[in-house]
C-alpha cells in the first residue's frame, strides 16, 4: 500500500515538473509578446490614473462649484434661476446636468433640475430629469422616485406612477416607504385595481404600523376590499 502511494506521489510530482517545464518553455518562446502585454497593461493603468487625477477630479470639482451657485437660488425658492442660471455667475442645474452628466455632481444636478421643473409645474420636463437620476442613497433615491411618481400622476400616466411609487417603497425607508405605498394604493384605486391597492395598504399596516400613514389606514383598506 505504501509503495502504491509513493508511486502515485512520484507520478504527480513528475506531472507538475512537466507542466512547469512546459510553462517555462512557453514563456521563453513568447517573452517578447509577454513584455508587450505587460507594457500595454502598465500604460492602461497609468492612463486611467492620469484621467482620474487630471480630468475626472477637476471636472467633478468644477461641477460641484457650479451646483453650489445654483443651490443658493434653490434655497431662496427662485426655481427659474436655479434651473436656468442668471447669465452671470450661475450656470443653472439644467446646463450642469447636461455638461457634466458623466460626473456625480452632474447627476445630482439632474435631480435638482427635476425638482425645479416640478415646482414650476412643468411635469413632463421634471419626469425626464428625475428619471435620469440614479443613486444608492437610502433617502435621496427613494424621494426622487416618489417625486417622479407625483409628476406622472400630474401627467395622468398612472401606470408609470405606480411603478415609481413602488420603486420608492422598496427602499424600506420608515419615512418615504409608507408615503409611497399610500400614493401607490390611491393610484391603484383610481385605476380600478382594488387588489393591488389592498396589497399596498396592508403593507403599510403590517410593515409600518408607527407611520403617520398607518393611523387611518383602515378606512383605505375598507375602500379596497
Amino acid at each position: 500500500m505504501a509503495k502504491k502511494n509513493f508511486k502515485k506521489e512520484d507520478e504527480q510530482l513528475e506531472n507538475v515538473n512537466e507542466a512547469l517545464s512546459t510553462t517555462g518553455q512557453w514563456i521563453e518562446e513568447h517573452s517578447n509578446m509577454l513584455t508587450w502585454i505587460i507594457v500595454i497593461i502598465a500604460a492602461v493603468v497609468l492612463a486611467v490614473m492620469a484621467l482620474n487625477n487630471y480630468v475626472i477630479k477637476p471636472k467633478g470639482l468644477e461641477a460641484s462649484n457650479e451646483n453650489a451657485k445654483a443651490e443658493a437660488y434653490l434655497l431662496q425658492g427662485d426655481f427659474q434661476k436655479a434651473l436656468n442660471g442668471d447669465d452671470a455667475e450661475c450656470l443653472g442645474f439644467e446646463a450642469i446636468a447636461n455638461d457634466y452628466k458623466l460626473y456625480q455632481p452632474g447627476k445630482l444636478a439632474a435631480l435638482y433640475a427635476g425638482i425645479c421643473y416640478y415646482e414650476l409645474g412643468e411635469y413632463d420636463a421634471a419626469a425626464k430629469f428625475l428619471a435620469k437620476f440614479k443613486a444608492k442613497d437610502q433617502m435621496i433615491a427613494p424621494a426622487a422616485h416618489q417625486m417622479l411618481g407625483d409628476a406622472y400622476v400630474h401627467m395622468e400616466e398612472l401606470g408609470k406612477a405606480v411603478k415609481a411609487f413602488e420603486a420608492a417603497a422598496k427602499s424600506g425607508s420608515e419615512l418615504i416607504a409608507p408615503m409611497s405605498l399610500k400614493k401607490a394604493g390611491l393610484v391603484y384605486l383610481e385605476m380600478g385595481n382594488k387588489k393591488a391597492a389592498l396589497r399596498a395598504f396592508n403593507l403599510i399596516k403590517s410593515d409600518y404600523p408607527a407611520s403617520v400613514e398607518a393611523q387611518d389606514i383602515e378606512k383605505y383598506i375598507a375602500l379596497a376590499e
